[in-house]
């Protein structure tokens, strides 16, 4: 039932009729927006482009990200730096600009998708688990600072989900992961998406500032 703004990379075609076909669906309003996360300019753009749009933005989903599979001692540091610019510093400054609009309504949830991988530690997963580990202190520290302005925030910790980055991960490891279970079975998009729409709904009013593991 909610009216989305639909942030992509960049402009395509199969997303504008993938916005579309969901739009008409559901008998919503879907707003494609196209911008770099990486390019505090581009960020800056676009968020005037969602203030002239005029309306309120309730929720904020930080879900951007790129994976990284290598050992501490053979990790570049230009990866490293790669993994941060869109695994933190991107959703850092975005989530500040649009904070700017939850203020002057008093209200607002936000939801940043952290990863397991930075509550557990994960051998080949330095720099992704670092990123996703900076971005759950993030969570905490703005859900303090924001609480008494009514905007909440929480962050979903999923396990191995069934998505592109998947296929960046040897096979073996995969069935390692989905064995490991209780469930016996790798989390699916939908599964981190309800979860998201939870944080993002009144039904979840009273919980702010938690890391929500979602990995079966």
């Amino acid at each position: 039932g909610a009216n989305v703004i639909a942030h992509a990379r960049k402009d395509d075609a199969g997303h504008r009729e993938f916005c579309e076909r969901i739009a008409k669906e559901n008998g919503i309003r879907i707003v494609p927006i196209y911008f770099d996360l990486t390019d505090q300019g581009t960020v800056k753009d676009a968020f005037k482009e969602i203030c002239a749009l005029k309306i309120s933005v309730d929720g904020l989903v930080n879900n951007a990200g790129i994976g990284g599979n290598s050992l501490f001692r053979m990790t570049k540091m230009e990866e490293l730096r790669d993994i941060f610019e869109v695994d933190f510093f991107g959703p850092y400054f975005l989530t500040q600009c649009v904070v700017k609009l939850m203020l002057r309504q008093k209200q607002g949830s936000i939801v940043n998708i952290s990863s397991t991988s930075a509550l557990d530690g994960n051998s080949g997963k330095t720099a992704y688990g670092s990123a996703k580990a900076a971005l759950l202190t993030m969570t905490k520290c703005i859900a303090e600072e924001l609480g008494t302005s009514g905007i909440r925030a929480n962050a979903i910790c999923p396990g191995v989900t069934e998505t592109e980055m998947i296929k960046e991960m040897p096979e073996y490891i995969v069935d390692i992961e989905r064995e490991a279970t209780y469930l016996g079975s790798l989390a699916k998009t939908d599964d981190i998406a309800e979860t998201a729409v939870f944080l993002l709904s009144d039904l979840s009013s009273y919980i702010t500032g938690q890391a929500i593991r979602v990995d079966g």
